[in-house]
């Protein structure tokens, strides 16, 4: 399948980018310049979403993983703005932003990523904690160090719930961490508060990481357990409120941090675009241009493409980074006077880090558990990172962790 779009017939398009993400960034680099590029985000550094975890868990400070992105775009010669889009006039092609700035495109690339789904839950929005932005995580760290102070000057038998909701690769990779804080830093610290925390991992599915073969699955059910988690399948959230997490079957944990890792929609402000949204994605054509919109694509989370299997890509990295770099390559071939290709989505596999020495990966046939995958895992997310300074430091500070079994950024910000 091919579709023919009409260019403008300039040498150079104007092209806007919304997000700069995994795939607003993979976009402007692809384009480079073959077009007039500006890319604008509400924020001037790009989150590495994968690591925002462990800045939540006090492993990594919070600027090992934001990078300006100025600096992500000095090679390809785009421009940056910072704000949210508003507004897009069709008629016109241009898109208006918080700013009052007016910017006309040629072609709009729509990557602003996706937001915390609550899925209807009681109590979600007001009592959980998110895991989309650095803001969230400090909030996180934040919220468990005070609740440790507190249960240090407490004599009596009082105990400090943390439950994470959501068996993917974050609410895994989560638990696990918080584990690993407990039994290491947080034991050093204070040996009678440590033994006075519980961390639970809910998930509502049968088994954790559900795109992973179900051996994988119980290694890492099993490991999680192994470290102190209180692991619970088939255990869906009815209700959360102050201190309270309420199950579907009426069982009531008493929860002073309730981290919400259980899903992701698409961007909010892709309904302030006038474009067609369906489940909260974009409807988008095979070719990631979104549908009687050809002049606009979709990348990434906010985009509902169809997979082969019949239903819309997954939330994840490689999807965005897979389509920015995609629908780069189609409007320089509409520049060309060329067609538009299909997208097809290459599946990589998965990986997921359970604690020290403990991870899963699981590439096509290819299955690893233990020390191999998570130094798979490692040498992955320091490549992914941008910024050689940005990777030195990530490195230097895991292995001082790994050494010392210790974690140095265990602060508590007062201005959240």
């Amino acid at each position: 399948m091919s579709v023919m779009t009409e260019t403008t017939g300039k040498s150079k398009p104007k092209v806007v980018i919304l997000g700069a993400g995994f795939g607003g960034l993979n976009a402007a680099r692809e384009l480079g310049s073959a077009a007039d590029i500006t890319v604008v985000d509400r924020n001037n550094y790009q989150t590495f979403l994968p690591l925002l975890y462990q800045v939540s868990t006090a492993s990594l400070p919070a600027d090992h993983i934001a990078y300006p992105i100025r600096a992500a775009l000095r090679k390809s010669g785009a421009k940056f703005r910072m704000g949210t889009p508003i507004s897009v006039d069709h008629k016109n092609k241009t898109v208006k932003l918080d700013s009052s700035e007016v910017i006309p495109f040629d072609h709009l690339i729509v990557a602003m990523g996706s937001a915390t789904t609550d899925f209807g839950i009681p109590g979600v929005e007001e009592f959980a904690l998110g895991m989309k932005t650095i803001h969230e995580a400090l909030v996180i760290r934040s919220q468990i160090m005070r609740r440790f102070e507190d249960l240090t000057r407490f004599e009596d038998d009082s105990r400090l719930a943390i439950v994470v909701v959501g068996g993917g690769p974050t609410g895994v990779e989560m638990a696990g961490s918080l584990a690993e804080l407990v039994q290491g830093p947080l034991h050093k610290d204070d040996y009678r508060a440590s033994k006075h925390i519980d961390v639970y991992l809910l998930e509502a599915g049968p088994r954790l990481l559900p795109m992973f073969s179900p051996g994988l699955s119980e290694k890492t059910m099993r490991q999680l357990e192994n470290m102190g988690v209180k692991v619970m399948v088939n255990t869906a959230v009815k209700e959360i409120t102050s201190g309270k997490t309420t199950l579907a079957n009426g069982t009531v944990i008493e929860s002073e941090v309730v981290v919400w890792a259980a899903g992701v929609k698409g961007s909010p402000a892709i309904h302030d675009l006038s474009l067609p949204v369906k489940g909260n994605r974009l409807i988008c054509d095979p070719t990631c241009q979104v549908t009687d919109y050809p002049y606009i694509w979709g990348v990434g989370d906010n985009a509902g493409v169809i997979g082969e299997n019949g239903r819309p890509l997954p939330m994840v990295a490689p999807v965005a980074m897979q389509q920015g770099t995609f629908v780069a390559k189609q409007i320089k071939r509409l520049i060309k006077g060329k067609t538009v290709q299909v997208f097809k989505y290459v599946d990589k596999g998965s990986m997921a880090t359970i604690g020290r020495n403990k991870a899963v990966v699981q590439v096509k046939g290819i299955r690893l558990w233990g020390a191999p995958a998570w130094f798979a895992w490692l040498f992955l997310h320091i490549y992914y990172l941008m910024g050689g300074q940005k990777r030195t430091a990530t490195f230097v500070e895991w292995i001082w962790n790994y050494l010392t079994f210790d974690r140095n950024n265990r602060f508590i910000s007062e201005t959240l």
